[in-house]
C-alpha cells in the first residue's frame, strides 16, 4: 500500500488504521463460528460458554479445538505481520514496530470483545501467541516452552496460560533495546496483564481447588 504524506495528519493515520485493522482481524469469533459450522450448535451455550480454543477442544472434540486454535492465533500474527504496509505506519514514532505493537494490542482485545459476538470473546492466550510469534518469536518460544510445561506436570491449561504469559513479558524486557523502557516490553506487560485478568474466575477456582484439569482427548457434544 502506498504510504501517506508526513505530518500531524499521518500520524494519526498510521495509528487508527492498525488499530482498527487488528480489532477487525481479532474480533472474528472463529470459535463460533467453527461450532455452528461443523456441529451446528453455539459454543457459548457449551462448557464454560468461552469462545477460546479450550472450550471448543472440550466441548467439541480435539480436531475443532486445534483448528480453533489455529485460526485464533492466525488473527494476532497476521495484523502484526501486515501492519507495516498500512498508510501512515512509518510515520509514527517507532515507524513499523509502533504499527506492529498497536495492531496486536488491538487484535487481542478483538478477541476479548467481538462486536460480532455481542462482546463475548475469549481469553487470549492464541491470539496472544500469534502476536508474539510475529512480533518476536524467542519470547514466543519462551511463552510456549513455559506454557507445555506447566501444562504437562499440572494439567491446568488455565495455570499455564497465566505463567506462560507472565514469563514472555519477562523475555521481552530481557531481549528487548531498552529493557523494561521497551515498547516491545510495554505489549508484553499489557498482555499479559490482559491474559492474567481474564482468567481471574480460573485464580479463585484454583485456590479453592476446584478448577478443572485438561484431557488430552476432548468429550465431543
Amino acid at each position: 500500500m502506498s504510504d501517506v504524506p508526513a505530518g500531524p495528519q499521518a500520524a494519526w493515520i498510521g495509528a487508527l488504521l492498525p488499530i482498527a485493522f487488528g480489532y477487525l482481524c481479532g474480533a472474528l469469533p472463529f470459535g463460533l463460528w467453527v461450532g455452528r459450522l461443523f456441529r451446528g450448535v453455539d459454543v457459548r451455550t457449551l462448557g464454560s460458554g468461552n469462545l477460546g480454543a479450550t472450550n471448543v477442544y472440550r466441548t467439541l472434540g480435539p480436531g475443532l479445538g486445534i483448528l480453533t486454535l489455529v485460526l485464533d492465533a492466525l488473527k494476532g500474527a497476521l495484523p502484526v505481520a501486515l501492519a507495516g504496509r498500512l498508510p501512515g505506519a512509518h510515520a509514527l514514532p517507532g515507524g513499523v514496530e509502533t504499527a506492529s505493537i498497536l495492531a496486536g494490542l488491538a487484535a487481542v482485545c478483538g478477541h476479548m470483545w467481538t462486536f460480532l459476538a455481542g462482546f463475548r470473546g475469549g481469553k487470549g492466550v492464541a491470539t496472544s501467541a500469534g502476536v508474539l510469534l510475529a512480533l518476536h518469536p524467542p519470547a514466543f518460544g519462551i511463552f510456549a516452552l513455559v506454557f507445555v510445561l506447566t501444562v504437562a506436570i499440572t494439567r491446568f491449561i488455565s495455570l499455564g496460560s497465566i505463567l506462560g504469559s507472565l514469563a514472555f513479558a519477562v523475555a521481552l524486557a530481557w531481549w528487548s533495546p531498552g529493557g523494561v523502557r521497551s515498547l516491545r516490553f510495554v505489549c508484553g506487560a499489557v498482555l499479559a496483564l490482559l491474559v492474567v485478568a481474564r482468567h481471574r474466575d480460573n485464580v479463585r477456582r484454583l485456590l479453592r481447588g476446584e478448577e478443572r484439569r485438561f484431557a488430552l482427548k476432548g468429550s465431543k457434544s
